[in-house]
């Protein structure tokens, strides 16, 4: 496997998780950075003995410059080390960035260095959990011909997957991982709140094996996996839970309305509803979407 220097710049969870895989793998890390307490606390957790240093320093001293760095402040952190000459020919700099591609990168690349975009599909505690799960993680790279060879070695050597994305994915990419994992987190805190509301002592027991169950038939079987009075076109227990949900928190209502609106329209399309009760259930639902415009206008919510 071919080694390499690299310095990271940013110590959030995915750069010191990444950094901490690298230097398991052999790789050298040179130096890294990070300013917040929490940052430190990583630093010291999980990359002993590694420099600290300010990111000029930090990229001057490797051939690889991992940018973990968050995505409003991505562009101007690359072209403030590439101003500093800090960053230049013979050098990669490398961004984990999800939305972003090579462009970002711009002034690096102006300045001589390779660029590539590697971004891990994966969520981050920041902790030492993270490093079993980078060998079932696919990471979508992005990057001319020159560093094809460099972004799967450094995939290779955290033990992922590398899949090659064109730079004008990068943002529908990234919009799918969010919608699938973020909203996913949103979706069962809420389905917690709800049954916490109701007395149930431990939510999380309760949902686990459900949920569990659900994501890996989902991930397996696709719209087969899909169960539920959606589903069956069960358009009075829709209604019922729509009506059982008209104290509970706003956001949770409307999550539930919209999800069910998006649930009964793909059950449709994929033929495993019928189009006389799938309208049966958008009507139910768009009455339920007017209910809460009134309660908006009247001042309630």
């Amino acid at each position: 496997m071919r080694r390499f220097s690299i310095g990271v710049v940013g110590a959030g969870r995915v750069g010191a998780v990444l950094a901490a895989a690298f230097v398991a793998s052999g790789h050298q890390v040179t130096a890294v950075s990070g300013r917040s307490p929490a940052s430190q606390t990583r630093i010291e957790t999980l990359l002993p003995g590694i420099p600290v240093r300010d990111p000029a320093r930090v990229a001057a001293s490797a051939d690889i410059l991992l940018l973990a760095v968050p995505d409003d402040v991505l562009e101007r952190t690359a072209a403030s080390l590439a101003e500093s000459g800090s960053i230049g020919s013979g050098q990669v700099a490398v961004h984990t960035s999800g939305r972003h591609g090579v462009d970002v990168l711009a002034a690096p690349a102006e300045a001589g260095a390779a660029v590539l975009a590697m971004h891990p599909a994966m969520t981050f505690t920041g902790t030492d959990v993270d490093l079993g799960r980078l060998a079932s993680t696919v990471f979508a790279l992005t990057g001319g011909d020159a560093v094809r060879d460099t972004g799967e070695a450094l995939v290779a050597g955290l033990g992922g997957t590398p899949v090659w994305l064109s730079e004008d994915q990068r943002v529908l990419y990234h919009a799918a991982l969010a919608h699938g994992a973020n909203h996913l987190v949103t979706l069962v805190t809420q389905a917690q709140e709800l049954l916490r509301s109701t007395g149930m002592p431990d939510p999380s027991g309760v949902l686990r094996p459900l949920l569990s169950a659900a994501l890996d038939n989902a991930l397996a079987y696709g719209d087969a996996a899909l169960t539920g009075p959606v589903v069956r076109g069960d358009v009075a227990t829709v209604e019922a839970h729509v009506d059982a949900l008209a104290d509970a928190p706003g956001p949770i209502r409307d999550a539930y309305v919209s999800m069910a609106r998006a649930t009964t329209e793909h059950a449709v399309a994929s033929g495993s509803l019928d189009g006389g009760r799938g309208r049966d259930l958008k009507r139910v639902l768009d009455e339920a979407d007017w209910d809460s415009l009134a309660q908006i206008a009247a001042g309630i919510r």
